[in-house]
Order: C-alpha cells, then sequence, then structure tokens
C-alpha cells in the first residue's frame, strides 16, 4: 500500500513540476524579449537559481567584487510568489538570487563561472536532496552578450565533462524578493541544521576549487 501511495505521490509530483514548465504561460516566459537592468551607482545585477537560495546567497558573497547576494524567486508566470506557493511547483518559479556586484572587480563571466563550480551540474530540478522545479538551475540573460557567455560557457563545460548540462537559460524577466526570514539566512542562523550539514559544505566545496584571487577571506 505504502509503495502504490509513494508512486501516485510522485507521479503527482512530477506532474506538476512538468505541466508549470510547459505551459503556455511558461512558454511566454521563457520566449520573452530580456529586461536589463541598469546599473546603479557603479553597481550591477545579476540573477541565478541553483537550488535552496539559503545557499547560492552563501557562496556569492564570498566572491570579491560581489556587494550582496538576496533570496527571491524568478523565472515563473505567476505574480508575487511566495515560499509557500512556489514550494508547490505550479508557480514556474525558482528559487533565486539577485547579485548585485562591481563590474570593475568582477566580471559577468566570472559570476557564470561560479555558477558552475559550485553544483551539482547533470541534476535535473534540484540541488542534493532539495528536490523540485522550484530548485532547478536557471541562469538568467539580460541581454545577447550575456546569453552568448553562459551558452558558449555551458557548451564548453558540456564537452569538458562530457555530460548534459542541467541549466535552463532564461531571459530576466523580473526578480520578486523573498519573505524578510530568508535572508542572510546562512549568517543569521549558523547553527540551523540544514546550514551546518548542506550550506557551509556545498560552500566550502565551491571554494575548495575555485581560483582563491576571486575569493575573499571568510572563513567557515
Amino acid at each position: 500500500m505504502k509503495n502504490i501511495i509513494s508512486i501516485l505521490a510522485l507521479t503527482l509530483f512530477f506532474s506538476c513540476q512538468n505541466s508549470a514548465q510547459t505551459s503556455k504561460k511558461q512558454d511566454a516566459v521563457i520566449n520573452a524579449d530580456p529586461i536589463e537592468v541598469p546599473i546603479k551607482n557603479g553597481k550591477a545585477k545579476a540573477y541565478f537559481a541553483s537550488g535552496c537560495f539559503w545557499c547560492v546567497e552563501a557562496i556569492y558573497e564570498s566572491v570579491k567584487g560581489v556587494e550582496e547576494s538576496i533570496s527571491g524567486y524568478s523565472g515563473g508566470h505567476t505574480k508575487n510568489p511566495t515560499y509557500a506557493s512556489s514550494n508547490t511547483g505550479k508557480t514556474g518559479h525558482a528559487e533565486a538570487v539577485e547579485i548585485i556586484y562591481d563590474p570593475n572587480i568582477v566580471s559577468f563571466e566570472t559570476l557564470v563561472d561560479v555558477y558552475f563550480a559550485s553544483q551539482n551540474v547533470t541534476q535535473v530540478n534540484g540541488q542534493g536532496n532539495d528536490r523540485g522545479s522550484q530548485y532547478r538551475s536557471i541562469l538568467f540573460y539580460q541581454n545577447e552578450a550575456q546569453k552568448q557567455i553562459i551558452l558558449k560557457k555551458k557548451e564548453a563545460l558540456a564537452k569538458k565533462l562530457n555530460v548534459t548540462i542541467a541549466a535552463e537559460v532564461y531571459p530576466f524577466q523580473k526578480f520578486w524578493l523573498a519573505e524578510d526570514y530568508h535572508q542572510n539566512y546562512e549568517k543569521l542562523h549558523p547553527n540551523h541544521p540544514y546550514i551546518k550539514n548542506v550550506s557551509v559544505p556545498r560552500l566550502n566545496r565551491f571554494k575548495s576549487k575555485f581560483p582563491k584571487k576571486f575569493l575573499k577571506e571568510v572563513t567557515h
């Protein structure tokens, strides 16, 4: 009986994920023209989705030139997504981060390198045990130049590793800010079991293999 229930639950789960990503509304998002966020006070913004935003926020804030990493939602077709609604898999949104950075210190190309170096590039709809379309990997581009950077790096990595890279490539449309309690979660909750057992190990794996010249001198 438990096996039957599990099968039914999984079927429903994946049907929700698939319908969220293949609907006409979602197609409109994927095929839209990108929206470019202007540089303000010398700072640019970039957007990435790579599993739980608690993890990704901490990873990018370890990079020189990154002023701040903000948790939120992007890539979907619904307005005003919340943590609860995105977790249904029906909004099309993924947990994402807004990276505020100094382009004179760190380039968009390097931020894309950080992205691929900090995840399991072959995992579809998730990272680790965080699974579902809300945890899928997406790189967002704001113009044609960024799109080509992403596509070339993705193609090169696929050839180098001889694998299919799971990350999707979307035109950036809008970033929805996550609830206050999600912001700076790793810093504010260092003893949380998820932070200790998932977020910090993922951060340290990234830092162990990424060139040190790009990283801030911060210990975890």
